[in-house]
């Protein structure tokens, strides 16, 4: 239970540490943010307040995931509509955290007084954000099992299509979720890009079945070659799948060039990337992988709260300084929700 809460709130923690009250997403320059933080004592004498380190919608927007999940639901369409509705009251809540905009259409596409349709949004071509994996963590804590891989893909799918209905931005959830998955049942850091490549065929047949325009946009999209598997989710899925992490000097450079559009953690793709590689290349080093994933100069609140959930489920928190956590804002709702998640998930048959 521990590292589930761990989990939910470390994922704020990323969150707020690359956000920074909006500044962190206008600073381009990793190494000129590093130095900020170096000026001010470091993260270890660093307190997360939250008037001056607030969460954004990433966080809030994952809790409305979690508070979905959690419900007693007879039907994934029950928990469909559940999140139609928790999404839509999210999205009211949003004002002056400067929200993403593909987050925001997204939701307004959403329907939840339509009892059939509420969740059935239209391909959308800006539709490839980071916003779908950054809030789909809490699905891989309650699929985690091996047995309900099913229900992992599919929900994941289906939610991340709720808000970003592209390959490249609901693919990022079911990344997201797995690798979740993965970090719960024990696997090594190092095998899971290659047991996600195993899973992409099964999402593939999933996606042709029910997703209606399938053969239309979605395959003649140009990140269509993310599902079928043809674009490496991240550099550790090289041939025998080895594991060179990058180094921080080499760090913002790469990030931009796995962009679609030169800012690192943009897209579905690359913000789960960009947090894999951080966790990969921290050893279990809070501060290297906050330097890896929430101090880049790119959407470093996407890919913090990515790999902030990550390390909380691999290495929990006693390595984190508690001014990160103790005071910081949705705090308790966080640790509620993850101790909520441990309880459906361990009990669930």
């Amino acid at each position: 239970m521990d590292k589930f809460k761990a989990a939910l709130v470390l994922a704020g923690v990323g969150d707020a540490l690359g956000y920074r009250n909006f500044s962190r997403q206008d600073n381009a320059l990793g190494a000129k943010i590093q130095q900020e933080l170096k000026e001010i004592g470091g993260l270890e004498n660093l307190v997360l307040s939250p008037d001056k380190w607030p969460v954004s919608d990433n966080t809030f927007m994952h809790m409305a995931t979690a508070e979905a999940v959690i419900t007693e639901y007879w039907s994934l369409e029950d928990l469909y509509r559940e999140l139609v509705k928790r999404y839509v009251d999210a999205v009211d809540k949003l004002s002056g955290r400067r929200p993403d905009p593909a987050t925001i259409e997204g939701c307004r596409e959403l329907k939840p007084d339509n009892h059939l349709l509420a969740w059935h949004t239209p391909f959308n071509e800006k539709g490839s954000g980071f916003g779908a994996s950054t809030k789909a963590m809490c699905l891989g804590m309650r699929y985690w099992k091996p047995e309900k891989l099913e229900s992992l893909i599919e929900v994941s799918i289906e939610c991340g299509r709720m808000t970003h209905n592209h390959p490249t931005g609901f693919l990022g959830s079911l990344c997201t979720a797995l690798f979740v998955a993965y970090a719960i049942q024990g696997k090594p850091l190092v095998q899971w890009g290659r047991e996600m490549m195993k899973v992409v065929p099964m999402a593939e047949e999933y996606c042709k079945k029910t997703i209606r325009h399938m053969a239309g946009e979605v395959s003649e999209s140009k990140d269509y070659s993310y599902l079928a598997g043809e674009k490496p989710l991240c550099r550790s899925h090289v041939p025998h799948f080895q594991c060179p992490t990058l180094t921080p000097p080499s760090l913002p450079q790469t990030y931009r060039r796995w962009s679609s559009e030169g800012r690192g953690g943009r897209r579905g793709h690359d913000a789960p990337m960009i947090a894999y590689d951080a966790l990969l290349g921290c050893g279990g080093d809070w501060t290297e992988l906050c330097n890896r994933s929430m101090f880049h100069g790119g959407e470093s609140a996407a890919t913090g709260s990515i790999a902030g959930c990550l390390y909380g489920l691999v290495y929990g928190l006693s390595k984190v300084p508690k001014g990160l956590y103790q005071d910081m804002e949705q705090r308790e709702r966080l640790e509620f929700l993850g101790e909520n998640l441990y309880r459906l998930s361990m009990e669930e048959k």
